[in-house]
C-alpha cells in the first residue's frame, strides 16, 4: 500500500484532473493502476482503463467507466490526460496521439522520456518521481486507506514459505493489484 498509495497521491497530484475530463490509464491493472482509479473517479474524472477482459468487472468497481485493449489501436482519442504506468518511453508516441492538444501526459517510467520521443509539440509529457513527497506522505495514504477510498487490491496471498513462488508469479503471471506475503 505504501509504494502504490504514494505514487498514485503523486499521479493526482500532477496531473490536475479537473471534474470531467477523460482519463486513459495504461497499465491499470498493477499496483498503481489499481489505486489511482478510484482517487480519479473521486475527482470525478471520466477514467478508460487497459486490461484484460477477466479483469473489467474489478477495474469498473474501481471507479473505471470503460475498460479496453492494451493496444494502442484501443485508445480512443480527444483524452484530457494520459497516465503510464508501465510502457517505455519508446512506446509513448501511441499514447501521445491519443491526446487532445494541450493534454497532459503522465509517466512513472524511468528514464525519464525526451519530449521530442512524442512526435508533438503541443503535449505536456511529465515524468513524475516525487521523492520528496510533495503530492502527500504515508498520513495521507493511511487515511485515504482508513476511510475506504484508496482500497487494497490483492490478486493472491501467499505464506512465508510460498515467497519464492510468490516472486516467481509476480514476472510470469499477471497480477491484478498486488501480491501478498504474510509473515
Amino acid at each position: 500500500m505504501a509504494t502504490a498509495g504514494l505514487t498514485a497521491l503523486s499521479v493526482i497530484g500532477s496531473a490536475e484532473v479537473k471534474d470531467g475530463e477523460s482519463v486513459l490509464v495504461v497499465g491499470a491493472t498493477g499496483g498503481v493502476g489499481t489505486a489511482v482509479i478510484p482517487l480519479l473517479a473521486a475527482a470525478g474524472a471520466r477514467v478508460i482503463a487497459t486490461g484484460p477482459p477477466a479483469d473489467a468487472d474489478v477495474l469498473r468497481e474501481l471507479g473505471a467507466s470503460e475498460v479496453i485493449g492494451y493496444a494502442a489501436s484501443d485508445y480512443p482519442a480527444d483524452i484530457d490526460v494520459a497516465l503510464n504506468l508501465t510502457l517505455p518511453d519508446d512506446r509513448l508516441i501511441g499514447l501521445a496521439r491519443t491526446l487532445r492538444p494541450g493534454g497532459r501526459l503522465i509517466t512513472i517510467i524511468f528514464p525519464p522520456p525526451a519530449p521530442e520521443i512524442l512526435g508533438r509539440d503541443d503535449v505536456d509529457l511529465r515524468f513524475l518521481l516525487d521523492l520528496g513527497g510533495e503530492f502527500g506522505g504515508m498520513r495521507e495514504v493511511g487515511a485515504l486507506a482508513v476511510d475506504g477510498r484508496l482500497p487494497a487490491t490483492i490478486s493472491r496471498r501467499y505464506t512465508l514459505d510460498q515467497g519464492p513462488q510468490a516472486c516467481v508469479d509476480l514476472v510470469r503471471t499477471h497480477t491484478l493489484g498486488k501480491l501478498v506475503v504474510t509473515i
